[in-house]
């Protein structure tokens, strides 16, 4: 008889051993935040990612969420050393990938004008509007609730968009890219870059 009450004994403290233990695996869960998949893909980059463009390594330091009256687009922040550029994602009908520099050389002063001329080449404002934005990491001076923009298209696949910030006018010239051009490697969370 005695026997058996110490094999109750051991039993219900095997069952608490198990029920404690899983109770705090739960609640750590349920602490931890949003689970990021391993893989990435232009729509799930993260602070600290890399994006290989042409055989160099980007960091991802930041990313802003446009939206225009639920019509939404997004920017990464990519930065090497020194060197500053932005990878923006929209996907309307096809999903559409840019790779926009930064540029001091186009003086936008006024309502953008629904033409222009870029180091030779013709282009013609295709999209513009005002979009309110949610950000992560570092934007530099893109700090505004809302922007105004203007997107232009020229010859073959080079872009300009032009963004009005609270009267700072960025500018940023590029090209549409392939997104089987980049290679997206999952970082620390971390931006690299202060």
């Amino acid at each position: 008889m005695l026997t058996y009450f110490w094999i109750l004994v051991i039993v219900i403290l095997a069952i608490s051993t198990i029920v404690f233990v899983r109770q705090r695996q739960l609640a750590s869960v349920r602490k931890s935040p949003q689970i990021v998949p391993l893989e990435r893909s232009i729509f799930t980059l993260q602070i600290g990612d890399i994006v290989e463009y042409m055989g160099e390594d980007w960091v991802v330091q930041g990313k802003l969420v446009y939206d225009d009256d639920g019509y939404q687009w997004q920017e990464y922040l990519l930065q090497d050393g020194d060197r500053i550029r932005w990878l923006a994602i929209e996907e309307d009908d096809q999903v559409q990938v840019s790779w926009l520099t930064p540029t001091d050389d186009l003086e936008i002063t006024g309502t953008p004008p629904k033409q222009l001329q870029f180091e030779g080449n013709d282009y013609r404002c295709i999209e513009s509007g005002e979009a309110t934005m949610s950000r992560q990491g570092m934007t530099l001076n893109r700090t505004a609730k809302r922007c105004r923009y203007s997107d232009y298209r020229g010859s073959g696949n080079q872009v300009i968009s032009i963004e009005d910030w609270d009267g700072d006018i960025e500018v940023t010239v590029g090209t549409i890219i392939r997104p089987s051009e980049l290679m997206l490697l999952p970082g620390d969370g971390q931006r690299v870059y202060d």
